[in-house]
């Protein structure tokens, strides 16, 4: 099993799919539609019935029930794009087996490693396959461990008749890297009960929390008058936008929030003397702290503009996803349907609230309730991200046996 998941993996991250947060269309680059059409190929060849891309760049498809038993419908789903925070072309992956426990040497021209004092967590896979990129680029684990995972479990199924299974559905989706993954994703038509978004970090990972999630956007215009003749007259658009940044809370920044703390996320600044632009993400799984979050920074957007007593400063607030706990808790036995598969394939559950969000908060909102499992990724979005080959074979085994205790137990 190890070998197809590897090899699955390296072929899917070497196929560019970064999504492009500025973009108008859906899905946001057009280059996501050559893994989607490569999976569906491959579905297609595995077995799988109604294979189909869509024109909106979403994969699904239909293992059917090998059973005359009534079972409920299980979805499992993972995202094709990466991450627009750094390039997804060109990946080449590494594979170094056996880890020793030492520092690995992602590149050693730009004296890139993964640092054992910086990473801790990689004692825990000592002699086992660290999988990472070249230094130059992301990996790709997030998530196309995911894809890679549900794929050879469609395939274990394939090959094993004799396990018994209801209907399965699986689904690979767009643009969840900029929040807009299922912007058209039609649950009806999907046709499941409950599924799992197979999109989590290191081994043991189960998620039924996540952040409440909003961006803004300010714009800020200034006033340019030639320095020596500035008094009284300009309005430095930059200073303007330090001044707006300083009044958020120092201690509300992703670097010093952890658990279940929010923060206030400043992603982008650009600007000249004349105008410019700040771009944040607010986040907090509490709704009303989250809702508190959103007035303080409308507030101190207003509160410039009163001290400048002119209207230069505004405020765009988007609401992207939600807290999917509300939507989960009245059927929490999907979740211990997961929590019980770790357990029997010899994974200790390790349930907390993703500080993110994923596809499947927001399918819970529009009617599937969807949890999300680990796929032994790590430092996503970055040079370095590296996955666990062994952990990736354990979610593949988690799959398989919420599948097969459905059949037996639902």
């Amino acid at each position: 099993m190890k070998k197809s998941i590897l090899n699955r993996f390296l072929k899917y991250v070497q196929i560019d799919t970064q999504s492009d947060e500025d973009s108008q269309t859906f899905p946001s680059t057009k280059k996501q539609f050559d893994l989607a059409y490569h999976l569906e190929k491959e579905l297609k060849q595995l077995g799988l019935k109604n294979v189909d891309v869509d024109t909106y760049g979403y994969v699904t498809a239909t293992l059917p029930s090998n059973t005359d038993k009534k079972i409920p419908t299980i979805g499992f789903l993972a995202h094709m794009d990466t991450a627009p925070d750094m390039s997804g072309e060109n990946v080449k992956p590494q594979v170094f087996e056996n880890y020793n426990g030492k520092n690995i040497p992602i590149n050693t021209d730009l004296d890139i490693c993964l640092s054992v004092k910086e990473f801790p967590e990689l004692k825990n896979y000592i002699g086992q396959t660290i999988i990472t990129a070249s230094g130059k680029t992301l990996l790709g684990a997030d998530d196309k461990a995911g894809i890679a995972e549900i794929m050879t479990a469609m395939e274990y199924l394939g090959k094993h008749p004799e396990i018994k299974h209801g209907t399965i559905k699986v689904a690979f989706t767009p643009d969840e890297e900029v929040g807009k993954g299922v912007d058209f994703f039609d649950v009806k038509k999907f046709g499941a009960d409950y599924a799992y978004t197979v999109d989590g970090g290191p081994i043991g990972e189960l998620e039924y929390e996540n952040f409440n999630a909003a961006s803004a956007k300010i714009k800020i215009q200034g006033r340019n008058i030639h320095p020596g003749y500035a008094k009284d007259k300009m309005i430095n658009a930059i200073l303007i936008a330090t001044e707006i940044n300083e009044m958020l809370p120092k201690n509300e920044r992703p670097e010093l929030t952890e658990n279940y703390e929010g923060f206030f996320h400043i992603t982008k600044l650009n600007g000249t003397v004349e105008e410019a632009e700040i771009q944040y993400i607010i986040r907090d799984h509490d709704k009303s702290k989250f809702e508190n979050k959103k007035a303080f920074i409308q507030n101190i957007v207003e509160s410039i503009n009163k001290k400048y007593n002119q209207p230069i400063t505004g405020i765009e607030i988007k609401d992207q996803y939600y807290n999917m706990r509300e939507k989960i808790e009245p059927v929490m036995h999907i979740v211990e349907k997961a929590k019980q598969a770790m357990i029997e394939v010899g994974v200790k559950p390790e349930i907390k609230p993703v500080r993110g969000g994923t596809d499947g908060a927001r399918l819970s909102y529009m009617g599937l309730p969807c949890p999300n499992i680990f796929t032994g990724g790590h430092n996503y979005h970055g040079k370095y991200e590296y996955a666990v080959l062994e952990s990736m074979e354990k979610s593949v085994q988690v799959i398989l046996r919420i599948i097969e205790n459905s059949a037996r137990t639902d």
